[in-house]
């Protein structure tokens, strides 16, 4: 059986917010706590993703000498933020199972015979 990796809309968004907050710097961590929690093979290659693209968007961004900035550097940080937040959002984590109705009392009573000749 597959390895499941349940969260919340609260866990969810708390993921959103680190990897906006921190303005894409920290986009990888819950990439990889899925990737060690659960050990699939696609895990590890978005976090790999996400690692590659922060080791090519920082020394892009620190070599950039013009001061009206770089648009390119700008719409590829935008959109990976965005498809970050659309994975983790609703792509990355299962939904929970639903729980099982707990009885109060008597639990009920197995009928005899055949359900189909009632």
């Amino acid at each position: 059986m597959a390895k499941r990796l349940e969260a919340g809309w609260g866990q969810r968004i708390a993921w959103v917010f680190l990897a906006w907050g921190s303005c894409g710097l920290l986009m990888w961590v819950p990439f990889l706590y899925a990737a060690i929690r659960r050990g699939r093979g696609s895990d590890w290659g978005a976090f790999a993703s996400f690692v590659l693209y922060e080791c090519v968007t920082l020394p892009w961004a620190a070599s950039g000498g013009s001061s009206s900035g770089d648009p390119f550097l700008g719409l590829a940080v935008v959109l990976t933020m965005l498809m970050a937040a659309g994975l983790l959002l609703f792509g990355m984590f299962d939904t929970p199972a639903p729980r099982q109705q707990l009885y109060v009392g008597m639990p009920v009573r197995p009928q005899q015979g055949n359900p189909y000749l009632r």
